[in-house]
């Protein structure tokens, strides 16, 4: 490796540059590197002979005494201008500088007469071309706008805003525009502020929104706002993608005019004016594109490296810019051509040179150039090439094993043969590029290699290399075989049984079967030798059907691939139509189609009667339901009123006596079977009433005496233990169908006392 100071390449490269005809003009162009440098200069891609006119001073700089645009001959001093340099270790050119002439056009836009309203907006401009751009500036009356009044605002473009109009601004106004080359005047023209101010309500309105401008980095931006409406709007700015403008380097002229110093690529973007009416929604916008563009420059630059003979350099040049750059390499100052072993990769961001030689060695570099301007880097390589390095491996070999496999044997080399320490044997398919190869070591000793896990039908290419702690010795003679063809693989085979007497073959087609130019299908019954076959199917087909089978045996069904290599392994499968026949047989029986239309006929009329059924037995229910719940409800109540013993008033008892079960005491003496005399002081004495009730005239009857005359009643004679007197509250009798009155039955009334 060489240090910095020994690389040829440059300190000071030529800029572009605008010259003023009839001066002149000097680029300048430094070199550092390893002496003799022989420095010389291009335009537009010619060698430049010294002359009168041009000729290269002693720094190597290129002196233009007069600088003419177009001269007599019509040539003209203008072009792209370039410095070579080259020593012994190569060439380099610089970056291209852009040289043109300083021009000024006439005024293609002059200002207009204007009468304006006091209190309103006056807006003059001009425009102008040249190289470099003119610098405009405004008289008034023949005199230089006052830039120090707030109210008057001067844009690069060559544009006088006036602001709150007054009538000492009325005047006559007009555009100066200088540069080294010229000074221009444009045409005059009048302001005229009438009236007074008015307070008639107007809508904001956008007189002028900002251009689409292209720029480069670190230039200045205005983007152009002016608004009126009554009142006077506001103004104010965005980004259309809703990204912040940010307060660096931005500055508000005048009233809304935007300008965004120094800028850089993340300014680009849409930006929108808006003009607001104070304290309401009501706006009117307007947007302008800026595009910023920025001159190519490197990221990665490429690095010098060497690299012995025989083995891979590989170069990196990575470049950004806006819009994206365009790489060119060159090699000594001339375009690179690509070859078998020179590759350019990743854009053209990577060169690689495959099995250098010494015809290798020169410097190469990187052009990256976009429309904002270019620039290069180099870098230089160095091929290591030592004495006494082995001579090329002799007798290189190829010989076919399989079609997979080549074997590859060599002679060593014949000269410088003690240092060597391994050989490597280079391998790549014939079709690929080299930057495909791939190696394989191989020991001192060893002068033969088996390749294997090769494609089939393949050419290889092989070389050989002998190496030593020093160095690689040259290629090899190469030599080129190719591998045997392959037999296809064996298919994928299915079997589906169709019916008794027939199956279906189906198979995948797949990448694995190789190249194939169909198929051979054989079947055969198992207790049999001989196959029926070969059926020839196409390559395309997948399916085969097997007729006229025998249900009772098992058959063997073998399916192979074939080329114009032989046939492949087969695939057997075995099936046995028995069973799928027993199994039919069981699943779909005969059909009796008379006994069917019986069977069904019975099966509807069924179905009818059994609805029928059920629906007398759901109504059946409900009535046994209802009916059932009725009865037991009567039966409750003739229990209530059998319990019940009506009570009458005490006042009432010795006239007509003591009720028990519906009989008065009177006629219960008079039909007791057993002559036995009830004692009423024992009653009483064993079925005392209570106080409160005796106060009460309650009647005691019998329910019973409600459906019977009196002289009917029933009397019963029941022990003292059967039975209970229940005083109740009288209620009003209700008159029965023959006019008696008859005692309510009691409810929810519990035995005053029991016995």
């Amino acid at each position: 490796d060489f240090g910095r100071s020994s690389e040829l390449a440059f300190v000071v490269e030529p800029s572009d540059d605008i010259a003023v005809q009839e001066q002149p003009l000097i680029l300048y162009c430094q070199v550092e590197g390893i002496q003799p440098i022989t420095i010389t200069w291009r335009k537009n891609g010619v060698m430049i002979v010294d002359s009168e006119n041009a000729f290269m001073l002693a720094n190597g700089s290129l002196y233009v005494s007069r600088f003419q645009r177009l001269r007599g001959d019509g040539s003209s001093d203008e072009g792209e201008y370039d410095c070579m340099a080259q020593n012994h270790y190569g060439l380099v050119v610089s970056r291209k500088a852009k040289i043109q002439a300083a021009t000024m056009s006439d005024f293609h836009i002059h200002p207009q007469n204007a009468v304006v309203e006091e209190g309103g907006v006056a807006r003059f401009q001009c425009q102008i071309h040249g190289l470099p751009e003119p610098v405009i500036l405004w008289h008034k009356n023949s005199m230089p706008v006052n830039t120090d009044n707030e109210r008057y605002t001067l844009l690069p473009k060559g544009v006088l805003q006036i602001t709150g109009l007054r009538a000492e601004d009325s005047g006559i106004f007009h555009c100066v525009a200088t540069n080294i080359a010229n000074v221009k005047f444009s045409r005059e023209a009048r302001l005229t502020v009438s009236g007074s101010h008015s307070t008639v309500y107007k809508d904001p309105m956008i007189l002028v929104g900002p251009e689409n401008l292209t720029l480069t980095v670190h230039q200045t931006a205005v983007l152009e706002c002016i608004a009126t409406g009554n009142p006077r709007p506001i103004v104010s700015w965005s980004r259309l993608d809703g990204r912040p403008i940010g307060v660096e380097g931005i500055q508000v002229l005048g009233t809304g005019n935007l300008m965004i110093s120094d800028l850089t690529v993340q300014h680009s973007g849409i930006y929108v004016c808006a003009a607001n009416k104070p304290g309401t929604r009501v706006r009117r916008t307007a947007q302008g594109s800026l595009v910023v563009q920025a001159p190519a420059e490197f990221v990665q630059h490429p690095q010098s490296i060497s690299r012995p003979v025989g083995t891979t350099a590989i170069f990196t040049c990575v470049a950004q810019g806006e819009p994206p750059p365009q790489i060119t390499w060159l090699r000594n100052g001339q375009i690179l051509e690509t070859s078998d072993h020179i590759k350019l990769k990743n854009n053209n961001s990577t060169l690689s040179i495959y099995g250098i030689n010494q015809a290798d060695e020169a410097i190469y570099q990187c052009l990256a150039e976009n429309s904002a301007g270019s620039t290069q880097a180099s870098a230089r390589l160095t091929v290591l090439w030592a004495d006494g390095l082995p001579s090329p491996p002799q007798g290189v070999r190829a010989e076919t094993v399989s079609a997979t496999t080549i074997q590859v044997s060599w002679e060593k080399p014949l000269q410088n043969t003690k240092e060597i320490i391994g050989y490597v044997l280079h391998i790549r398919k014939a079709a690929d590029p080299v930057e495909m190869e791939y190696q394989e070591a191989v020991s001192k000793s060893t002068f033969q290699q088996l390749v294997t896990d090769l494609e089939p039908s393949t050419s290889y290419s092989f070389y050989i290399k002998a190496y030593t702690s020093r160095g690689a010795s040259k290629a090899s003679e190469v030599t080129v075989v190719s591998t045997l063809g392959e037999v296809p693989a064996m298919p994928s085979l299915f079997i589906k049984v169709i019916n008794s007497t027939t199956v279906q073959a189906t198979w995948e087609p797949s990448i694995k079967l190789g190249q194939h130019e169909g198929f051979k299908l054989y079947y055969r019954k198992v207790h049999l030798s001989q196959y029926t076959g070969p059926v020839l199917l196409a390559s395309n087909v997948t399916a085969y059907n097997i007729t006229h089978l025998d249900a009772s045996v098992v058959y063997e069904v073998k399916l192979l691939a074939y080329n114009q290599h032989g046939d492949g392994n087969s695939t057997v499968r075995f099936v046995s139509l028995r069973e799928t026949v027993e199994r039919t047989a069981v699943l779909n029986p005969p059909c009796d189609c008379m006994k069917d239309e019986q069977n069904n006929k019975t099966s509807t009329t069924g179905i009818i009667i059994g609805i029928h059924i059920g629906v007398t037995c759901i109504i059946f229910c409900i009535l046994f339901l209802m009916f059932g719940y009725r009865g037991r409800l009567l039966m409750c109540k003739n229990v209530q009123e059998q319990l019940s013993t009506p009570q009458i008033p005490r006042s009432q008892r010795s006239a007509t006596g003591l009720v028990l079960n519906g009989a008065t005491r009177r006629d219960r003496d008079d039909r007791d079977l057993n002559g036995k005399q009830l004692d009423m002081n024992e009653l009483e004495r064993l079925f005392p009433a209570s106080p409160s009730q005796e106060q009460q005239e309650k009647g005691i009857t019998s329910a019973h005496s409600l459906s019977a005359p009196h002289n009917e009643t029933q009397i019963s004679t029941l022990p003292l233990d059967e039975f209970s007197i229940i005083e109740e509250q009288p209620d009003p009798l209700p008159k029965n169908p023959h006019g008696s009155s008859a005692a309510a039955p009691a409810l929810d009334h519990g035995p005053a006392n029991e016995g």
